[in-house]
């Protein structure tokens, strides 16, 4: 029974169909998921943080106004994909523990400071276009309802790259120091959002069975380099210049060359060591524990409510 099991598993997986919840999986494809939909749920409620901080000090209302309906997005992805883990039977409130007791990742670009307004647009622009580069190809991942959570995700992700991309159009306009303030905030956050993808292909242990399970479509190579062939047209056309003496087009393989990362930076954020690890950490921690009453409150509502419906 259970071989006949497996066997339709993969054939449906093979034929590029969806496994949708009370179909049968296996423990380690149940388990993939959850590990990987719960770090994307972290990342969209972790990634309210480093833009957040700059909605009170927006330079304007229009500005302000775009940047509070982003973040309130950012919540909307983490509220879609947390309810995407729960169909996979993962418990929400045991998922953000691990979080906040350091049990479960996110992604490492959210341990980096936004320390100006253009930074808000940098964001938009690499941020969010790579995460597009990356969740794109999910809207055909194998699980039904991660992969239409994700069609709703990414047409929000699109509009937030292109806010951003505007927003530093906008800058480029303007005085020297707005252009050396975008120019300055592309050299910090070039390298990191080459980080988003995750380790180099040799290096990732879970690439090669999530391709075979069709959670993933494409490798973490792959998918950089298909962010660095988008990126270039746009930095030219806005004018600003990668921080990579070997960025280059060649002609040969009719696709940008580029250089690598800083690996070692990559895994010393990714296991804690960033620049703003502890307070993201710690600002998710206290909210969620200042916010205990409003869960206690409804969860008091609900029993109510089923003991009214009861006695009727």
């Amino acid at each position: 029974m259970a071989d006949d099991l497996e066997l339709r598993f993969e054939r449906t997986v093979q034929a590029e169909s969806r496994i949708e919840p009370r179909d049968w999986m296996p423990d380690g494809y149940r388990k993939t998921l959850i590990r990987q939909i719960a770090q994307h749920a972290h990342s969209e409620i972790i990634g309210m943080q480093p833009e957040g901080n700059w909605i009170s000090r927006a330079p304007s209302l229009r500005r302000k106004a775009i940047l509070l309906a982003k973040v309130q997005d950012e919540a909307g992805h983490g509220l879609y994909l947390y309810s995407a883990t729960e169909t996979l039977g993962a418990d929400r409130e045991d998922l953000t523990t691990k979080l906040i007791e350091g049990r479960q990742k996110y992604s490492s670009i959210f341990n980096y400071p936004t320390l100006t307004f253009a930074d808000v647009g940098v964001i938009g622009w690499l941020v969010d276009g790579a995460a597009i580069c990356n969740q794109v190809p999910l809207c055909r991942t194998s699980y039904g309802p991660y992969a239409r959570a994700m069609i709703r995700i990414c047409k929000e992700e699109s509009f937030h790259q292109r806010q951003g991309y505007e927003l530093l159009m906008t800058m480029m306009r303007g005085t020297q120091q707005q252009r050396d303030m975008v120019q300055d905030s592309v050299n910090r956050w070039w390298w990191p959002a080459l980080m988003m993808f995750g380790p180099p292909d040799s290096e990732s242990t879970n690439t090669e069975q999530s391709m075979a399970w069709r959670i993933k479509r494409d490798t973490n190579d792959e998918l950089r380099q298909k962010f660095v062939n988008m990126s270039m047209p746009q930095a030219e056309a806005l004018g600003v210049t990668f921080p990579d003496p070997e960025l280059k087009w060649n002609e040969e393989r009719g696709q940008y060359d580029f250089g690598s990362p800083d690996w070692d930076e990559f895994w010393q954020v990714v296991k804690g060591g960033g620049v703003c690890n502890e307070q993201r950490i710690a600002h998710r921690r206290k909210a969620h524990e200042d916010g205990s009453w409003v869960r206690e409150a409804a969860v008091a509502h609900a029993q109510k409510h089923a003991q009214k419906e009861g006695a009727a």
